[in-house]
Order: structure tokens, then sequence, then C-alpha cells
């Protein structure tokens, strides 16, 4: 993985423009910029695009911005982006307000992600079953002797909440799936806005615990093998490990557009799935959704 991908702008633009959204996506737009904004984790992928892109059709311009899932999907209400990037789905009260405000949200699946659980090197844990992480961040398990560790205080990390991440681990992780389950992360958890604040800490405290896309957890912190239960298999994430289904904790990686995109935002789209742009997806450290 590239020192590249490791360092996550908040905000990052490509080219200066105005900070509406384009009409990009319209049959009769003459303009040729585009405008995305939304989740951390795929900005620096959708970063890449555009600028391998833009080399490609210098005649379009693309301005590209993080902030979280969350950002982007209320920019596409708002209807001040072009694309949002997100690193969940939209929700049901999310999809309703778009057909509230006159458009039906398109999806469109562009990667796929393992989220790697992560400590110290420090720390001679290295598996965990599902519910052992579930209780860990919901505040059942305090203290490192309770999964075969060192007695020492579990310090808790986490992405904020207007993260997708946050929402995917939250709900598929600590939740198990079950949307009938309203637990919470622990009130203790420290919930940082970026990778790079989740990595600084874990490089920093051998007692802490945290989580993130695998491709902005860096080779000197030590990944955990996942089992969904006790018999096992304990499975390390990577792209083998998400393409064979045998990692647990995958996800799809989606951009969202209001209403069918057409014109120079529609050939956009058609090139992300291409195999051209899906070979920087795995550059990156993610997963291509060809494969």
């Amino acid at each position: 993985m590239s020192v590249f991908r490791r360092f996550l702008p908040l905000l990052v633009i490509i080219l200066l423009a105005a900070c509406g959204p384009s009409n990009a996506g319209t049959a009769h737009s003459t303009t040729l910029y585009i405008q995305d904004k939304g989740s951390d984790t795929i900005v620096n992928l959708a970063l890449a695009w555009a600028e391998k892109y833009q080399v490609e059709h210098p005649d379009v311009s693309i301005s590209v911005t993080g902030g979280g899932t969350g950002t982007g999907i209320a920019a596409l209400l708002n209807k001040t982006t072009d694309i949002a990037n997100a690193s969940r789905q939209m929700q049901a009260v999310e999809i309703q307000q778009a057909k509230a405000d006159g458009f039906d949200p398109i999806e469109f699946v562009v990667a796929r992600d393992a989220i790697a659980v992560a400590v110290n090197p420090a720390n001679p844990v290295s598996r965990l079953t599902f519910q052992q992480i579930s209780d860990i961040y919901s505040g059942k398990i305090n203290n490192w002797t309770q999964v075969g560790g060192q007695d020492r205080p579990i310090v808790r990390l986490s992405r904020e909440v207007n993260s997708g991440t946050h929402v995917y681990f939250r709900d598929t992780v600590i939740r198990r799936g079950d949307a009938k389950n309203k637990t919470f992360f622990a009130a203790d958890t420290l919930l940082l806005p970026s990778s790079e604040g989740i990595v600084s800490e874990l490089r920093q405290n051998p007692n802490a615990i945290g989580y993130d896309g695998l491709g902005y957890i860096p080779a000197d912190l030590k990944k955990i093998a996942v089992a969904r239960d006790a018999g096992g298999p304990y499975v390390l994430p990577s792209v083998a490990t998400v393409n064979d289904k045998s990692y647990p904790i995958a996800r799809d990686l989606y951009m969202y557009t209001a209403g069918q995109p057409a014109g120079v935002l529609k050939v956009y789209l058609d090139w992300i799935v291409s195999s051209e742009a899906q070979a920087i997806v795995e550059n990156l450290g993610f997963v291509p959704i060809l494969k």
C-alpha cells in the first residue's frame, strides 16, 4: 500500500470550481464539471480515479472532497454534489427524504473493502471472535485478560459517528447484523475523526484496539484474525479472503447519484467500473468488483 493512500485528507480539491453541483448528469449540460463528496474511506480512491480520468479527458474537471458518508449523502439530498461517496448503503429515512425532494437515489457498487481490526504489535492477542469483538466494543469485556491477553484495560478506538465505517461496524459487528439489536458503542470509546488518528493511537498505546478499512492499517500494526464463532476458522483480512468470502467483516463501497446519471457523469461512472479503473482499486488495497 502506498504512503499516499494512508494520508487521508479530510478535504481534497482537485480543481477549484463552483461550490454547487454542476448538473453534470443532465443530458443537455454544457459543462464538464463533476463534484464528488463523502466517505473518507473512499476519498483517496476517488481522488486517484479523478486524477487518472482527467489525464485522459482534460476537458473534464472533477472536485473530490471527504468529510464522511453522512456528509456526502447530506450533500446529495441538498443537491450540492453530483456524486455521494458512501461506505454504507443509504438508510431508509435518507431514501425517503430524497423521494420527498423529487428524485430517486441511484446506487453504484464501485469497490469492496475489508474492515480490519487491529492492535498494537506489543499486544499478545492475535485472534478474536465476532462475539468477543462485539463484547469489547459494547463494554462487556474491559480487560485484555478476558480474551487471553495481559492484565491491562482495553482502550476502544472508533471512527466518529458521521463515518459510514462507524455505522457499518456498529450494525454488522457490535449488533451482529440484528436489526432489532440496539446495542451501542461503550460510552468510553474514543471517537476519532480520521484513519490517521486511529493508526497513531494504536502505535502509541499497547492497550488500544481499533478498526478501519484494510488499506488504511499499515504493516507495523497487528491485524487480528477474526472468526464468526469460537469454532473458527480465524481469518486475517486480505483481498483474497474478501474475494473468497472467508473474512467475515467485508462490505461494498458505493457511489450515489440523484436519479439516473446522464452525459459526462454517466460516462465517468461507467469508466469507474471498467478494468482500467478497477486496477486502481486493487493498487490502493481495496477489492475490485470485477473479481
